[in-house]
């Protein structure tokens, strides 16, 4: 984590310090902390003003806590702490970072999408980690909060960071992007997460593709031509490199053989046969452009296939659980879209369990695209000739899935304890049960006493 003197962090942020500050300057402060619950002795606190709340009240309790430092946008009585003022303590705190950034100096990767960037993130990691010291997002922190915090989080020694970033409106992964200066950027995806606010998947790819407004002249810009309006934007004579992956004509690097039995999902790239423990087809080409970035870093693709083997990625996404009765638990319950929803039903369909059981929660954020994002899926299980023994629905969106269906077997829910007793009815051998969708609706209850 960050370890500067106080007078370094009032140069960073362009703050002003006052006497304490300025007699206690070559003192070290370490971290940085905008949660008196939970800072640590040494860290710099920075207070901002919420619409219920203001961190400035927190001050006092923060150096109780063991703060060294604190910054501040108000004039404070007391001057027996060190204070640095500041206009702005968000400004300050992205300021700061992108000084320590420059410090550590890292290979950057950035990575975003509508889905799959955390799942490619860890598989980064995994694939780089053999070889460098890295660090990663970690959770959510992925905005114009967590990023920073993510950076200054580094130790000293990171070779290279792997930055998530999220978004909910066009201009913040521009924002982002010009923090971090990425040495390669990598989107996984263009789906419909966010659509209420950008209004459409055309401006979704346009908000996605400001990763590589701020990409490195000598760096990589990695995507997939599985997504047509992503492509479409995608300026092919660049000073940075381009590679493309995918299992549609026209990827420079195809993805083929793509096959899923209860230990992962097996497929082939670059003339090369990986093995994951996650399954899905996506999951096929997120482990792709992962391979993709880390061969830009120097990685072979043989450690590479060998790290993947052993990949762990964070919770509840495509997630096997093994329930005592036998029965394969897939949680893919941390968020939702339609197009990730309709990939998690496709792999449970093609899988070769004799009961398929599917728990369909809301897809949130989709605004006036609600009923038709989610007709949607059931208009893909309709087309299908997947055999499911019982289609499960929960929530008001997800009503609209089990209106369209055209299948016998299919129940709505009312409450999560309805859903949890009906799908305990089929704990049972050569079962595999999905349950997916937003991270609002908390489908992984239904098991949470297993």
């Amino acid at each position: 984590m960050i370890e500067r003197t106080i007078e370094d962090i009032a140069k960073f942020c362009n703050g002003e310090m006052n006497s304490r500050a300025e007699d206690m300057k070559t003192a070290i402060v370490k971290g940085v902390s905008i949660d008196t619950r939970t800072i640590e002795a040494g860290n710099i606190f920075i207070p901002f003003r919420g619409e219920n709340a203001d961190g400035h009240h927190f001050i006092k309790m923060a150096f109780e806590k063991g703060a060294g430092l604190t910054l501040s946008e108000q004039p404070l009585e007391s001057s027996e702490h060190p204070v640095i003022y500041v206009d702005d303590g968000l400004q300050a705190l992205q300021d700061i970072a992108r000084e320590y950034l420059k410090i550590v100096n890292p290979k950057v990767i950035a990575v975003t999408g509508s889905n799959g960037k955390t799942t490619t993130k860890d598989m980064m990691e995994c694939i780089l980690s053999p070889h460098f010291k890295v660090q990663k997002t970690l959770g959510n922190f992925n905005n114009e909060i967590g990023m920073p915090l993510t950076i200054l989080q580094l130790n000293k020694d990171t070779e290279i960071s792997i930055l998530e970033m999220g978004m909910d409106r066009i201009g913040d992964i521009n924002f982002l992007s010009k923090m971090a200066e990425p040495d390669v950027a990598v989107i996984t995806s263009v789906g419909e997460s966010h659509i209420e606010m950008l209004g459409s998947r055309e401006n979704i790819a346009k908000a996605k593709y400001e990763i590589v407004d701020y990409l490195k002249d000598d760096g990589t810009f990695i995507y997939s031509k599985d997504y047509p309006l992503l492509d479409a934007l995608a300026d092919k004579e660049t000073a940075y490199a381009i590679k493309t992956a995918g299992i549609k004509a026209g990827n420079q690097f195809a993805i083929s053989n793509v096959s899923e039995d209860d230990k992962g999902t097996h497929f082939t790239f670059k003339e090369t046969a990986f093995h994951i423990p996650q399954l899905g087809v996506h999951n096929a080409l997120n482990a792709s452009l992962a391979v993709l970035a880390a061969e830009t870093l120097g990685v072979s693709l043989e450690s590479a296939q060998n790290s993947l083997q052993h990949l762990k990625v964070t919770s509840m996404r495509m997630e096997r659980i093994k329930h005592e009765s036998g029965a394969l638990i897939v949680n893919d319950a941390y968020n939702a879209s339609k197009a990730s929803m309709i990939s998690a039903v496709d792999t449970v369909g093609r899988m070769a369990h004799t009961n398929k059981i599917l728990v369909l929660a809301d897809i949130l954020e989709l605004g006036s695209y609600k009923q038709e994002l989610h007709e949607d899926v059931a208009h893909f299980i309709n087309e299908e000739t997947y055999q499911f023994t019982k289609i499960y629905t929960f929530g008001d969106g997800a009503k609209y899935i089990h209106d369209a269906l055209m299948v016998g077997e299919k129940e709505h829910a009312s409450s999560i304890e309805e859903l949890r007793d009906k799908v305990s009815e089929h704990f049972k051998e050569d079962t595999v049960i999905l349950l997916k969708g937003s991270r609002g609706m908390a489908v992984e209850r239904v098991i949470d006493d297993i």
